[in-house]
């Protein structure tokens, strides 16, 4: 056993800058010394700036997809200047490299939306302009709502809010989880996850580390969330499976029915006219029910859906 972090030789975790990343990051950090009793001081919090918080005008697809959350981390990681990584798993690209591993997934929080500026997507005004940058999010709106008109809207919680609330568009959506984890859990209209899809991981924190810093792995070990990490190694296996990227509109969700997992998803054309839904049980860890359903995807999709994937050969 590693000798315990403390104050003079503490436990560094890297985080985003980002309100919603410092208040995950936080809740990492509860956890461990909750987990071991160490004293606050033994977990040092090491804020690093992401290429994707810096830049805000174009989509992730265009400058470098999720990489831009990760790349920095990594790095840090990789150098030994930080011992481990909080992560918004929806973030996280799914191949990541052999070097770093998942040590552990916090207890997922809500995974569905919300939606803000309407009391439903129903009640979106005719050809109302809805802000977004996740193709997921504008492909599932514009299935239900074609004469919808979606524009780019990045930037955390608050500039996202700041951008509704001065009129720049009529509605927006944002992750339950994350509203809730900065407190503004009472905002906007809820979508009930079965019927309107969130993304993969999404409400899960994952916390990475060194694959071959044993230490750290055995710390993180404590704080690991078996059944979270079951559902999001699911809905993971199946974005790898269907070789989705940040071009890709995938959907899915995760649930327990007995002691198997069943999972829903649905994939999209760009434009939402074309949507291909199925669903899957299956034992949790198997890895062939979720890569099953991805090929049972992709052979009902058409052309339009199977372009903006890359299966694995």
């Amino acid at each position: 056993m590693p000798t315990a972090p403390s104050r003079q030789n503490p436990f560094r975790l890297g985080t985003r800058r980002s309100p919603l990343a410092l208040a995950q990051a936080e809740e990492a950090w509860q956890r461990l010394c909750a987990a071991h009793g160490w004293a606050p001081d033994a977990v040092e919090l090491v804020p690093v700036t992401a290429s994707g918080d810096r830049i805000q005008d174009r989509a992730l697809a265009e400058i470098g997809g999720k990489a831009l959350w990760t790349r920095e981390l990594d790095l840090y990681l990789a150098q030994g200047r930080i011992d481990a990584a909080v992560h918004s798993l929806k973030d996280v690209e799914t191949i990541r490299p052999d070097e770093i591993a998942i040590a552990a997934v916090l207890p997922r929080a809500d995974p569905a939306d919300v939606l803000l500026g309407a009391l439903s997507i129903q009640a979106l005004p005719r050809g109302a302009t809805v802000g977004t940058s996740a193709p997921r999010r504008a492909a599932q709106l514009l299935n239900l709502r074609p004469d919808c008109r979606v524009v780019l809207f990045r930037g955390n919680v608050a500039t996202r809010l700041a951008k509704l609330a001065a009129g720049e568009v009529a509605a927006t959506f944002l992750a339950a989880a994350g509203l809730d984890r900065l407190g503004e859990g009472g905002v906007g209209t809820r979508l009930d996850p079965e019927a309107w899809l969130p993304a993969p991981s999404q409400g899960a924190i994952g916390i990475e580390c060194r694959a071959g810093d044993a230490g750290a792995r055995n710390w993180l070990a404590a704080i690991d969330h078996p059944v979270s990490r079951a559902e999001v190694t699911a809905e993971r296996a199946l974005l790898a499976a269907l070789g989705g990227s940040c071009h890709s509109a995938v959907a899915c969700l995760s649930r327990w029915e007995g002691e198997l997992l069943q999972l829903s998803a649905a994939v999209f054309s760009p434009d939402g006219a074309e949507r291909i839904a199925g669903e899957a049980r299956f034992d949790a860890g198997d890895p062939a029910g979720p890569c099953l359903l991805a090929e049972e995807l992709l052979a009902h999709a058409p052309e339009s859906v199977r372009a903006t994937f890359q299966p694995p050969a």
